[in-house]
């Protein structure tokens, strides 16, 4: 019996038993041009497992950010399934579609998406009071906290520098507890000394709140310090 336990316990500490939380199968995605039909995606075939990081690299046109909203449920694929968190995103309509989002997804963009007529707090709070969370305000604060913002709460987006924004994009994003965090080159418009916090930034939240992140990026360092890369070429996966 020792030896069993032993053995699962094994299964479970090595990441053998992990369980799949996006899967994407088939995935192809066409849009229509003056000079006839353009692929952009074509046999996607990808399984991502909670608590994983993984890096989406390629070249610019190459899909990275589309592929990222097919899995995020932002888009529809033209053709080809996608589950989130055992549901599929790409049978749902966009309203069920925005409820799976709101109870299981986070977003760090590259232009940080706040909106200005809120405060940081606000900001910040805003996902949660949608989801009619008793305690939005206190979880938001110690977000806010954490980002190293908890003076600036009060402030709003025209008041705070690139850095600070996408400080509090990202306390936006971790603070409803997203199984999974979606960021599109979020160091883009970001000097490189502030980029560099704010991947630590991110990925130090990653860990201590064990949230899959799937990561589109341009940068080899960012890439690197992810668990699994996959590339994109042409609209394939290399």
């Amino acid at each position: 019996m020792a030896a069993e336990i032993a053995s699962i316990t094994q299964l479970l500490t090595s990441g053998c038993m992990s369980r799949m939380v996006i899967r994407a199968a088939g995935i192809e995605k066409v849009v229509p041009t003056a000079e006839g039909q353009l692929t952009i995606l074509a046999g996607i075939e990808l399984e991502i497992n909670a608590g994983e990081s993984l890096a989406i690299v390629g070249a610019s046109g190459s899909g990275k950010t589309t592929l990222l909203g097919i899995l995020a449920g932002l888009d529809l694929p033209s053709a080809g399934q996608v589950f989130l968190a055992e549901r599929e995103l790409t049978a749902l309509d966009e309203e069920d579609r925005a409820l799976l989002r709101g109870e299981h997804v986070g977003f760090v963009f590259q232009t940080f998406q706040l909106l200005g007529s809120l405060t940081a707090l606000e900001n910040v709070m805003l996902p949660a009071e949608l989801r009619g969370d008793a305690d939005a305000e206190a979880e938001a604060i110690g977000v806010l906290d954490k980002v190293g913002l908890r003076d600036r709460i009060g402030h709003y987006p025209r008041q705070l520098s690139g850095g600070e924004q996408q400080r509090v994009a990202i306390a936006r994003a971790f603070a409803s507890k997203p199984t999974v965090l979606f960021a599109d080159e979020p160091t883009g418009n970001l000097d490189t000394k502030t980029g560099q916090k704010i991947i630590d930034l991110i990925f130090e939240l990653n860990q201590e709140f064990n949230t899959t992140l799937v990561l589109v990026t341009h940068d080899d360092r960012i890439a690197d310090r992810c668990n699994r890369i996959v590339e994109i070429d042409g609209g394939r996966l290399q």
